[in-house]
């Protein structure tokens, strides 16, 4: 049987390894590495019996995966030392900043995420992907997808996502509203959003 090592060695970056270990064994609890999920790459659970759970995406690079980990793990230091707050509140930012600063090092992080990571963490937003520089750096090392971001695509191209045939709209501040070709019901969609264009 693999040890918790052995199963994180296929996820994170080599240097970060010692450290994440480290991190895991002073705060207990269940981590489940799970199936991609298309609205997050993480999450912290915790249950009716007092068992806390952490769980990350499979499909991550290690970058995003290694911050991805981190940041569910300031919600768990978070919850140790205040029970209910805001979820992404003052208290979570600064356990967050102090969990990354044994990570940001260049001997970690490639320089280009290092330099918009340490800018991101000055004031850390609910998900990395709200920094759409970081975004695209991290991005940069995924692996082979045939997908497309939605902000990479000519406006009243059509696309598909999850199924569903829409029509790329005008962007309204942060957001692109997109038209459902059958329905003509309108869709508000994440820059970031991963879709699949139609020639």
């Amino acid at each position: 049987m693999e040890t918790k090592k052995e199963i994180l060695q296929k996820y994170l970056p080599e240097e970060a390894m010692d450290k994440v270990v480290e991190l895991i064994e002073r705060y207990p609890c269940h981590l489940k590495i799970v199936q991609k999920r298309s609205t997050k790459h993480g999450d912290f659970k915790r249950f009716s019996d007092g068992k806390i759970q952490i769980t990350i995406n499979n499909d991550l690079n290690p970058y995003r995966f290694l911050l991805t980990l981190v940041h569910e793990y300031a919600h768990l230091v978070t919850f140790q030392e205040h029970k209910r707050v805001k979820p992404h509140g003052l208290e979570w930012k600064s356990n967050f900043k102090l969990l990354m600063l044994p990570f940001l090092s260049p001997d970690v992080f490639p320089e280009e995420i290092l330099k918009l990571l340490a800018r991101y963490l000055m004031n850390p937003r609910a998900s990395s992907d709200a920094d759409m520089n970081l975004s695209l750096a991290f991005r940069n090392y995924d692996r082979f997808t045939d997908k497309t971001l939605i902000f990479e695509i000519p406006d009243r191209s059509r696309f598909q996502y999850r199924n569903k045939t829409f029509i790329k709209g005008k962007k309204r501040r942060t957001r692109y509203e997109c038209v459902e070709v059958f329905t003509h019901r309108k869709y508000i969609f994440h820059p970031h959003a991963e879709v699949e264009l139609i020639n």
